[in-house]
């Protein structure tokens, strides 16, 4: 018994009426990074992997209390 398009296409219209569009393009975002992830272990570390220096100053920046607001 095989699957042709047919049945393809009835079975990513029911995909598409349990799921919605939203949820189907999350769920595609997020196999790729998973994928891209993969990949880059795979390659091994490199320069791209580090984590940027100037990250953390962003990060820093946004958790400083404003001490005159009292």
């Amino acid at each position: 018994m095989e699957i042709g398009m047919p049945e393809l296409s009835i079975i990513l219209v029911i995909v598409l009426l349990i799921f919605g569009p939203g949820r189907i393009l999350k769920v595609s975002r997020e196999l790729g990074a998973g994928i891209r992830q993969f990949k880059q272990g795979l390659e091994g570390p490199s320069e791209s992997n580090q984590p940027e220096k100037n990250s953390d100053l962003s990060v820093n920046q946004g958790e400083e209390k404003d001490d005159s607001a009292g």
